[in-house]
């Protein structure tokens, strides 16, 4: 009777540290893909921008060489 209360204690403890494990692995991922998340949003608003003021800048360039012709 021992042997198998001492099997299901090893059992519980060996289920209660796999829980823990997963635990924090799925913590670190989250924490992972939160940061790249981050960031890629952040570098999409920059090209975002930089795409608006590409063509702002044809847009003004060509108002202006239009006005020195005449």
């Amino acid at each position: 009777m021992d042997l198998v209360n001492g099997q299901r204690l090893i059992l519980a403890a060996s289920t209660l540290t796999l829980m823990w494990t997963v635990l924090i692995i799925l913590l670190v991922v989250w924490a992972v893909l939160s940061v790249v998340g981050f960031a890629i949003k952040g570098l999409l608003w920059l090209a975002v921008i930089g795409i608006i003021l590409f063509v702002g800048t044809i847009i003004f360039g060509m108002i202006r060489n239009r006005a020195r012709k005449r």
